[in-house]
């Protein structure tokens, strides 16, 4: 008889498929409620009041910016200039060239500060819009840092540039510098020339010396091939050589103590071994 347990030997049964879909639902697609399409909004409609918005500030910036370039509250009715002392005020503002009347708003002060800086005497020069209508041109001055003589007296400045003749009769502090051609002296106003740098060089290194030797020069003639050659307060010629400055300046304070009682008329320290001397037109 058979038994209506099942053991785990007894093969089950086929079930059916519950899942499988009858043929009138076979053909429908199951998935998220599909919605109905809006129609696409008009994104010109909301433009247009951006675009009139737009135009109407750039026409309200345009109106202003010609009211600020026009107007006379802003015309430049004042030019001061601060910071010289060897240079006259006059100088520097009609190397400025500023037209009175000129909008504060148009002026180039890049262009005017490079004016400015033109003048041999000036060596840094800011422009310095002060509202509503005034300028200032603040300079710094070219120092003086000895004579340079020319048939007249120039300064030269301790960057080797020519900054004009002197008005009156001085005693530089250092050596007076000669030796410099005419083309020479008008080239310096605008750039230093290789020259007076060396002079420059070679006064620096006598004021590194501290001793009392800078004070027994009185000049550096740069004229010669062979290097400088000093002249000393009592017109003795030293003839220095172009290198080795240091150790030459340094022998030279004790030669000169040497020879002040005698009528040596020539010093040449050019050879490194000895000292060549000349006595009153012959050697």
């Amino acid at each position: 008889m058979p038994s209506s347990l099942s053991s785990p030997r007894t093969r089950l049964p086929v079930l059916p498929d519950l899942g499988e879909r009858p043929a009138f639902v076979a053909g429908q697609r199951v998935g998220r409620v599909r919605r109905r399409r809006r129609p696409p909004r008009r994104r010109l409609v909301r433009l247009v009041p951006i675009a009139a918005l737009v135009t109407l500030g750039v026409l309200g910036a345009g109106l202003g910016a010609r009211w600020l370039l026009t107007t006379p509250r802003f015309a430049i009715a004042s030019v001061e200039v601060r910071g010289t002392s060897r240079l006259a005020p006059e100088q520097v503002l009609a190397a400025a060239a500023i037209e009175p009347g000129t909008s504060i708003f148009r002026l180039d002060t890049g262009a005017v500060a490079g004016r400015v800086v033109a003048l041999p005497e000036i060596r840094r020069a800011d422009v310095v819009r002060e509202l509503p209508n005034h300028v200032v041109i603040s300079v710094e001055e070219r120092r003086p840092f000895t004579l340079v003589h020319a048939g007249r007296l120039h300064w030269l400045d301790e960057e080797g540039r020519l900054l004009g003749a002197s008005p009156q009769a001085v005693v530089a502090p250092v050596p007076v510098v000669s030796g410099l051609s005419e083309d020479e002296l008008a080239s310096m106003r605008s750039a230093p020339g290789p020259k007076a740098l060396a002079a420059i060089a070679l006064i620096r290194a006598l004021l590194r010396s501290g001793s009392a030797l800078t004070a027994e020069i009185s000049e550096i003639d740069m004229s010669r091939r062979d290097g400088p050659v000093l002249y000393t307060v009592d017109g003795v010629e030293v003839r220095l050589g172009a290198e080795e400055w240091e150790e030459r300046l340094a022998r030279l304070e004790g030669i000169l103590g040497q020879v002040a009682t005698q009528d040596v008329r020539t010093v040449d320290l050019r050879f490194r071994d000895q000292v060549v001397f000349q006595r009153g037109g012959s050697r």
